[in-house]
């Protein structure tokens, strides 16, 4: 963690109460210029209190009107959830943004690129980097080519691949970075999983968050909801190890228990191809008589 003078508001407290206000734009951008790998400039924050369903959606979903290098208007969605059904609630998140920002009767090509950006301070699956990246792409099953659409706008024809359309899909997994922050990515990693902003930095946004996101400028009932809000997360990251780790053994001795059932009906199959009596088989066994006679 970091010392005392070096303390930031760490990003997942950051995006829910700072960052959607216009003055700190930066910050967001520099997360996603580094995160998407292109120069991006917000335009709006396109949520409201209104399109949330509740309290949490408000505080977990940010909905991000930007344009990237080429000028072109993209929709982005950060997520920071704690979720069961997590790549269910992004599909959803997904569609959701796509249908609420096409008007009703336009045509499809007002469909807008979306990325879908999952900051994760749980674990999510089974996996050795802290951050993957997905998009649909159609390749030719015995081809192996990727496929390219011909699409007529203004009268001309335009070549565009599926992944220029169809969505992106970021996912970091905060508690995965175990690295020393060497490059911007691993610099902006170090900062969501710790609030660490390194002296001097350069990382697109980092400089920003530095200068307006240091754990002395919050008012003392900021401070106060903050320190619970880090507590909470310790207390979360907690509940969910100890319950991953109750489900791990949990598993062993359900196997163990499953293995000792296939052990006596092997036994009991045996027996029985021996011309065992069932009486005999079910003495040595612990099998019932019905079950003896259903092997």
């Amino acid at each position: 963690m970091a010392d005392e003078q070096n303390r930031y508001i760490r990003f997942d407290w950051a995006v829910k109460r700072l960052l959607r206000q216009k003055a700190n734009f930066a910050v967001l951008e520099g997360f996603l210029t580094v995160f998407i790998g292109e120069k991006i400039t917000i335009d709006e924050i396109l949520e409201s209190e209104g399109n949330q369903e509740d309290a949490l959606d408000k505080f977990n979903r940010v909905d991000i009107k930007a344009r990237n290098s080429k000028g072109e208007i993209i929709i982005i969605e950060v997520q920071n959830t704690f979720e069961a059904n997590f790549m269910e609630r992004v599909l959803y998140g997904v569609a959701k943004t796509i249908t609420e920002h096409i008007n009703l009767g336009e045509d499809y090509s007002h469909v807008v690129k979306v990325y879908s950006i999952s900051v994760l301070y749980f674990d999510l699956g089974k996996g050795r980097d802290y951050l993957y990246h997905g998009q649909n792409r159609f390749v030719g099953v015995h081809t192996n080519d990727e496929l390219e659409l011909n699409v007529r706008q203004k009268g001309a024809l335009i070549k565009k691949s599926p992944k220029e359309i169809f969505p992106e899909y970021i996912v970091i997994r905060v508690n995965e970075f175990d690295e020393v922050a060497t490059s911007p990515l691993q610099e902006w990693m170090a900062y969501l999983k710790e609030g660490i902003i390194r002296e001097g930095t350069t990382a697109p946004g980092l400089p920003e968050a530095k200068a307006r996101l240091h754990v002395y400028n919050m008012s003392q009932s900021e401070r106060q909801a903050y320190e619970k809000h880090m507590g909470n997360m310790v207390s979360q990251r907690s509940m969910f190890k100890s319950a991953k780790d109750e489900g791990y053994f949990l598993g062993i001795a359900e196997g163990r228990a499953k293995g000792r059932i296939e052990e006596k009906l092997q036994n009991a199959r045996n027996l029985k191809s021996l011309g065992v009596s069932v009486d005999v088989i079910a003495q040595a066994t612990g099998l019932t008589a019905d079950e003896i006679k259903r092997l």
